[in-house]
């Protein structure tokens, strides 16, 4: 079994090396951690990504690293068939800050109108299903996301988002010799669609809780 700080460690160690501003690099299963430092490149900021996963017995991780200023001050989260996860950024600006623990979305119990396909499929990236969950507070989107990972295994997943999720960016990452690609599709009812894909952490956290 992959240990959870060492999938993790793996990615944040991707980020890139030219700029002065330098940052922590470190992983936690709890709401602290150090480690050594590393420079940042331009445009970027030193961040925490703070992430919880599932409501009652729930799992906590926490991400210090160089994070790109565009996602500074980020929070969201997602639900899934009896699963939920919540995600905050935040950043600070010298070297070696400590930022702020990241604040995340507490779980909402007022539906909002929106009513979404759920689903899991941990074997493709095929995710088809007649089962419907209740959306509630922010999570005002649907969405189907899925994960590739070369030479390995597939998952999708269907369930309600923020729309803060729809708009992270695209990236993918390259690590031991493979390349893990989530590609998310949020609609809002209406025709248009946002393809993302979500940060290192997310990703890593994914598929622990898919395959692992």
């Amino acid at each position: 079994m992959i240990s959870l700080i060492g999938f993790l460690s793996l990615f944040s160690a991707l980020t890139a090396t030219s700029s002065a501003l330098l940052c922590t690099k470190c992983t936690s299963t709890s709401t602290t951690c150090s480690g050594s430092s590393i420079t940042c490149p331009d445009g970027f900021m030193c961040g925490s990504e703070y992430t919880v996963l599932g409501e009652g017995e729930r799992t906590e991780h926490l991400i210090r690293k160089c994070t790109p200023s565009s996602e500074c001050n980020f929070s969201g989260s997602m639900t899934m068939t009896e699963e939920r996860f919540a995600l905050g950024i935040s950043c600070c600006s010298t070297d070696n800050c400590t930022p702020t623990l990241p604040t995340v979305p507490t779980k909402g119990h007022n539906p909002n109108g929106v009513i979404c396909r759920s689903c899991v499929s941990a074997q493709s990236t095929s995710c088809y299903t007649s089962d419907t969950i209740q959306c509630t507070a922010d999570e005002n989107m649907c969405l189907l996301q899925t994960i590739e990972i070369t030479g390995s295994a597939s998952s999708a997943m269907r369930g309600c988002a923020t729309k803060s999720y729809c708009d992270l960016g695209s990236q993918s990452y390259t690590a031991g010799g493979s390349t893990i690609k989530a590609t998310f599709i949020c609609t809002s009812g209406a025709i248009s669609a946002h393809k993302v894909i979500l940060t290192p952490a997310i990703v890593c956290l994914l598929v622990l809780k898919l395959f692992l």
